[in-house]
């Protein structure tokens, strides 16, 4: 898919370029923190500590609500920036800016955010406005889209290759009547996208009740240019085996936006299959990758030690700091779901200075 003449010059770049900051948001009640005491410190504990690990390798700026501040100070290092922010939830990926790159300087995608699609266990009263907080914080421009779309819902290889699922970007809850040809313009309008690769869904438990409807972010993603991690079940008991081995196919008859085959290499699912819920969705491939490493989900299962290995030859030169992601994904989400990268701003163009928190 070639960009049409509606693009803007927009570039969104690749989770492995360099980070101005990372933003994330804080859990601020419902699901998220649960009914219990130990329920809510679990979240906080999980939440900070995937916080205080990228904040030793470049700044971390996090929205709280009022309510939570006390709680969120306790837990969270001294350097990382609170903003007082009003909030359903806290999965900033899904919620907050795309940011991108173009001709002057930074710009943040405001995505139409409802609820993964109009769901109906979800609120997003405040979710809907809270992209405004780290784009106005960052000094971004803002680039306001018509879609429904989520940061967890896009990959990309920093030179206009994108991964999405059919699931997501045409959802009738997200985009009725919405056709392939006008997700494409608009993703060549707002993050510069060249090519589009379509992946027909995402993992079983995540298209089930209380999933995104299938994010790619739990899937696939791009470790390099020509380089793609994938999801690997291996179990044939798991209905992902099938899912993997279609996508693995399809994935490497496909080609990068400049006509180059893609290599593609496993990474492997954990070996627990089920929890209370069902099928687990449990993922390696829900990393983030922040300056200098690759933040990762453990599980306390064999296979952490595989993944920590690919991980490493994949992102060389980073180092990889798995932790505990369990309690993420009990609540319907990772590490990667937490995050979203501000990229930083090329020599040649003006510094943005990140106002202060409240």
């Amino acid at each position: 898919m070639a960009a049409d003449a509606r693009t803007t010059g927009w570039r969104m770049p690749s989770e492995t370029e360099p980070h101005a900051c990372t933003w994330m948001a804080w859990p601020a009640g419902g699901y998220t923190l649960g009914d219990t005491a130990a329920s809510a410190e679990e979240a906080r504990r999980t939440w900070a500590a995937v916080a205080n690990a990228i904040a030793e390798w470049e700044p971390v700026h996090l929205l709280v609500p009022p309510h939570e501040r006390a709680e969120a100070r306790r837990w969270l290092a001294s350097e990382i920036v609170l903003h007082e922010q009003a909030l359903d939830d806290a999965w900033y990926r899904d919620i907050g800016p795309t940011f991108v790159l173009g001709p002057d300087g930074l710009g943040a995608v405001n995505w139409v955010f409802n609820g993964w699609g109009a769901q109906d266990w979800a609120s997003w009263e405040y979710d809907a406005v809270a992209s405004a907080a780290a784009t106005d914080c960052s000094g971004a421009h803002r680039i306001d889209s018509p879609m429904v779309n989520e940061g967890g819902g896009i990959h990309t290889d920093g030179r206009g290759t994108f991964l999405v699922t059919e699931t997501v970007q045409l959802d009738p809850g997200r985009n009725p009547g919405w056709t392939r040809a006008q997700v494409e313009a608009e993703l060549a309008r707002t993050v510069g996208a060249r090519k589009v690769i379509w992946l027909p869904r995402g993992l079983t438990r995540d298209n089930a009740r209380f999933g995104t409807r299938g994010h790619v972010d739990l899937v696939a993603t791009f470790s390099a240019p020509g380089q793609v991690l994938l999801h690997e079940q291996r179990d044939v008991t798991h209905p992902d085996t099938v899912l993997t081995h279609e996508l693995a196919e399809l994935l490497r008859a496909e080609t990068d936006a400049d006509g180059k085959p893609l290599e593609v290499t496993g990474l492997p699912a954990p070996t627990v299959l089920r929890d209370a819920e069902g099928w687990v969705d449990y993922s390696y491939l829900n990393h983030y990758v922040a300056n200098g490493a690759v933040i990762a989900c453990g599980f306390d299962d064999p296979a952490d030690a595989e993944a920590r290995a690919v991980l490493t030859d994949a992102y060389p030169g980073r180092t990889v700091v798995q932790l505990d992601a369990r309690p993420l994904f009990a609540r319907g989400g990772g590490i990667h779901c937490i995050t979203q990268q501000q990229p930083a701003l090329p020599a040649h163009l003006k510094p943005v200075h990140l106002k202060e928190g409240s």
